[in-house]
């Protein structure tokens, strides 16, 4: 006797990619506090717009491995860093917006720089990859971009310890990080993706 419907194994690799897509809006959301708050006071202060930039890279990276044109079945993994990379495009602009002088160049600079290389990255995987090794390329690209920006906050931990203070680090936002990373593993693993589940 044989079933029409979805495999129970294929039902199980959806919602854990669902998961990591819901867990991961919950972390492209997580600035806009910070954003009405720069739009209210018109001023940029002292906040960066570097983590901005940087997530905006590394959506744009991980939208591309999702993407046919690199790797096939992890369609959620593009929609995910299509919403992702919009986000923080939407907050790059605003800190654009109300930087000052010298940080509005700077920012500016930047933004091309991240497109230019989105664009080579593209150019390059495409010209000069045929599709299993776009796909490994592409895929150790945003591996390690990945890597360095999930990386980044344990910086955070030496000032938690010093402070004693979580105020640097909140709960929610590791939460939010740490469920979608499990999901996301979960998705890769069920799709046999190494670069998914990396």
């Amino acid at each position: 006797m044989s079933s029409s419907g979805p495999s129970f194994y294929g039902i199980c690799t959806y919602a854990a990619g669902i998961a990591g897509n819901l867990f991961a809006f919950v972390l492209f959301a997580s600035p806009i506090p910070t954003f009405k708050r720069i739009v209210r006071n018109k001023s940029t202060e002292q906040f960066s717009g570097l983590p901005y930039v940087y997530s905006l890279l590394n959506c744009l990276i991980c939208m591309w491995y999702g993407l046919p044109f690199v790797s096939y079945g992890v369609i959620l993994v593009a929609t995910v860093n299509s919403i992702g990379a919009v986000c923080q495009l939407v907050y790059v602009t605003l800190f654009i917006i109300y930087a000052d002088t010298t940080r509005r160049l700077k920012m500016s600079g930047l933004l091309i720089a991240v497109l230019c290389v989105f664009s080579l990255i593209i150019y390059v995987s495409l010209e000069l990859f045929d599709h299993q090794s776009r796909q490994t390329f592409v895929g150790y690209l945003s591996v390690a971009s990945l890597i360095s920006m999930f990386a980044s906050p344990l910086f955070i931990i030496n000032l938690v310890i010093r402070t004693r203070s979580v105020e640097f680090m909140p709960f929610y936002l590791s939460l939010a990080t740490f469920l979608m990373s499990v999901s996301f593993f979960a998705y890769g693993l069920l799709l046999h993706d190494f670069f998914v589940y990396a």
